[in-house]
């Protein structure tokens, strides 16, 4: 894909490489919302590996990996400057918004990228690392500069990069990669397409202005709605496949299995609405439950890990 003006390194070259912006600037490209959901699910993954990890490399784990997040974020929102300008939901953010240039931003985000990767090779494990960097790489390369502007499966081949987390926390304790973190890698991969798809419904006109072909602007809203509905029951099996592995109590199965028929349930919902629905609100609420059905399927996961521990200590 050709670089646009806005990916022009050589345009300042003079320019100091973190010029401009102030500290919050330079954080918003750190993009922390996301970030806060790497941390957590990262975390997760790291209190359920097998073994252990001495608390201060599992703080250096779960810093490098936040670090990596947003380097991840800084690099997206370097190269998709032009895009972020005309959609009405990523045009305060610093690049498009004039409060950080893109070279800027890109020296950040690489600084980062590079930093992180090696910090947690040195300092926790090599397969930790090396994974931290290619989901970088993934995220930015991947899917930011190839996937997002050219295919309307951008999102369902590009969400590995957001699941790659729990399997990098789960990789800093045990320096491998198992079946157990491959399954909570299944969950957000699995889990991504629905949620963004909901999002993508009712931003469908923004995503039209910028010129991606994002699934409902590609195919249409009922092919959107089936595909919503098919990754929901997909990701609601493969919530349930821990207890299936071994790793998970069957306390966790049921919460699950409840959370994954509420979830086809939403998703259902989304399918039911009339062609054309300007409300869209059915779409709207899927997408906020989707957001809490990771967060409390992760919060379950390690609720049912640290009871297991406890158990285990007491008896």
């Amino acid at each position: 894909m050709a670089m646009t003006a806005e990916h022009d390194m050589g345009a300042a070259p003079t320019e100091a490489l973190f010029s401009e912006g102030n500290a919050s600037d330079y954080f918003a490209l750190l993009k922390p919302r996301v970030m806060s959901l790497v941390v957590f699910t990262a975390f997760v993954g790291l209190l359920l590996a097998p073994g252990s990890i001495h608390p201060v490399l599992g703080f250096i784990s779960i810093l490098c990996i936040a670090v990596g997040g947003g380097a991840s974020g800084a690099l997206n929102m370097w190269y998709d400057a032009d895009i972020d300008a005309v959609m009405t939901r990523t045009a305060n953010r610093p690049v498009p918004a004039g409060r950080i240039d893109a070279s800027s931003a890109f020296g950040f985000g690489l600084f980062l990228a590079i930093f992180s990767s090696v910090m947690l090779g040195l300092m926790v494990n090599w397969a930790a690392g090396a994974l931290l960097a290619f989901t970088i790489f993934f995220y930015a390369v991947v899917y930011t500069i190839w996937l997002k502007r050219s295919t309307p499966q951008n999102i369902v081949i590009g969400g590995a990069a957001g699941a790659f987390p729990p399997m990098i926390g789960w990789a800093c304790v045990t320096g491998t990669v198992s079946v157990e973190s491959i399954i909570l890698f299944l969950i957000i991969f699995l889990w991504t397409p629905a949620h963004f798809w909901a999002l993508a419904l009712f931003k469908s006109g923004d995503y039209g202005k910028a010129g991606i072909p994002m699934l409902p602007n590609v195919s249409g809203e009922s092919v959107t709605k089936t595909n919503i509905v098919v990754y929901a029951v997909l990701t609601a099996i493969a919530a349930v496949l821990p207890t299936v592995a071994g790793f998970a109590s069957l306390g966790y199965g049921a919460v699950a299995a409840a959370l994954g028929l509420a979830f086809i349930w939403y998703a259902v919902q989304v399918r039911r609405m009339p062609e054309g629905d300007v409300a869209m609100i059915a779409a709207k609420k899927m997408f906020r439950y989707s957001l809490v059905y990771l967060f409390v399927i992760f919060t379950a996961l390690l609720a049912d890990n640290l009871l297991a521990r406890l158990f285990a200590w007491v008896a």
